[in-house]
């Protein structure tokens, strides 16, 4: 194990610990509903992250669907839902263990906090209508997200020296034109379909603010 990958491992175990939710086994414990939907969150993240597709090992792209579980669960329980897929991901030798503090911080820590703060700052500073909602805390973040995922993966691997520059530039990082507008695709039209059918999947939706007439 490098020096990078023990220092990214100890950041992101440490971050972790730091902000472990206290509530979450709480509400497994007391909430059947509540672990059914965990479940189908791990589901759903174990079936997107496993179809993977690059061209230089270790620089894959595939959709994340992180802003749609922050949206859902609150970034802490977010990323520690995404501890499950990782270790998936691992197990099928689609990680290298090394690498999983790394792929942590650039991959949903970062990522799912930058996504949760895109969403406090649409709930703080723009008008509270549920098309706002969904474009900008849906839409907007994912696309804002799976971008800086890239940016944060392609920093890891320049940094670290595992490829030059160039390559990572040719073959990884100007990828992020072609993803960003499936993956706010796809996280716009889960979180539509959820303020709309299942508002109360959504732990940052709140009817009363979003769907209430301006006065």
């Amino acid at each position: 194990m490098s020096s990078w990958q023990l220092a990214g491992a100890v950041l992101a175990l440490a971050l972790m610990l730091y902000c472990y939710p206290r509530e979450l086994l709480t509400k497994l414990r007391t909430e059947p509903g509540y672990q059914h939907f965990v479940f189908a969150s791990v589901v759903a993240l174990s079936l997107l992250w496993s179809v993977q597709a690059g061209i230089k090992d270790g620089l894959n792209l595939h959709f994340l669907l992180l802003t749609s579980l922050v949206l859902c669960h609150g970034w802490r329980i977010a990323i520690w839902i995404c501890l499950l897929p990782t270790l998936m991901l691992i197990g099928f030798a689609k990680l290298p263990w090394q690498d999983a503090g790394l792929f942590a911080l650039s991959g949903f820590i970062l990522p799912g906090l930058f996504s949760y703060g895109v969403f406090l700052a649409s709930y703080r500073y723009l008008s509270r209508h549920l098309f706002v909602y969904i474009f900008v805390a849906g839409f907007l973040a994912a696309a804002l997200t799976i971008v800086l995922q890239i940016g944060l993966t392609s920093l890891w691997f320049g940094l670290e020296g595992r490829y030059s520059w160039r390559v990572i530039w040719d073959n990884y990082t100007l990828l992020s034109l072609l993803i960003w507008f499936p993956e706010a695709l796809l996280n716009g039209s889960a979180v539509t379909l959820m303020a709309i059918y299942r508002p109360h999947w959504l732990r940052t939706f709140y009817d009363r603010e979003y769907l209430a007439p301006d006065k």
